[in-house]
């Protein structure tokens, strides 16, 4: 096994109790099997280690022809979802090897990364996506409470007229890509398909996300 990771889809949050009956709020994420589609290693034409798995069948009308014989030279049916987990050494997976979540298991994982897309939270303005304060409520201040305020602090001379580059302003809010970090893997159901992880994880549920061995332990 080259590496301990899995992609998998967040279910819902839940609770388990310990045997001194601690309640541990945990997030349920239905992780794998996998397939393993391709295989790269650096002494190859790809001068990298690392593995490319797929997850979740996809009917061959709702792909493309690329990923149908991709797919197939694996031995395998095109999948939905399709993510390449780097590794340090050479990899002695191959092509159609399924991972399941045993593999966390047999890596002795205590804690795990979730890689996932946040939620969306469409068009907001600088007090709900920055947490600004607004204006007074008072003092003459008409139809202007949620306003930023001014942004051409840097607009003086010598620094040209442009607007801050990075300056904080209303936006589209969510829908980015996060890495929840250092999350303790709390149990591994191995009937189900399933992992129990203590704290949050990004996105809503239903989303897809990847699990993989924490690269910094806490």
């Amino acid at each position: 096994m080259a590496a301990a990771a899995l992609i998998g889809k967040k279910i819902g949050m839940t609770r388990i109790y310990t045997e001194d009956g601690e309640a541990v709020p945990v997030t349920v994420i239905q992780a794998g099997p996998c397939t393993v589609l391709q295989v790269k290693k650096t002494d190859g034409k790809d001068a990298y280690n690392a593995v490319q798995i797929g997850y979740e069948d996809v009917k061959p009308h709702r792909s493309t022809l690329p990923m149908i014989g991709h797919a197939a030279t694996a031995g395998t049916g095109p999948k939905r979802v399709i993510r390449e987990v780097r590794v340090a050494a050479a990899p002695e997976d191959n092509p159609g090897d399924v991972w399941t979540v045993e593999v966390f298991e047999s890596a002795g994982t205590k804690h795990v990364d979730i890689i996932g897309t946040t939620k969306g939270r469409g068009y907001a303005g600088v007090m709900r996506r920055h947490g600004f304060g607004g204006q007074p409520a008072s003092h003459g201040t008409e139809r202007k409470h949620r306003s930023p305020g001014a942004i051409g602090g840097m607009a003086q001379r010598g620094r040209g007229q442009a607007v801050k580059k990075g300056k904080r302003m209303a936006g589209h809010m969510g829908h980015v890509r996060r890495t929840s970090r250092n999350q303790e893997l709390v149990r591994v159901d191995k009937d189900n398909h399933l992992l129990l992880v203590k704290g949050s994880v990004p996105g809503p549920n239903g989303a897809y996300v990847l699990v993989r061995q924490a690269k910094a332990k806490k």
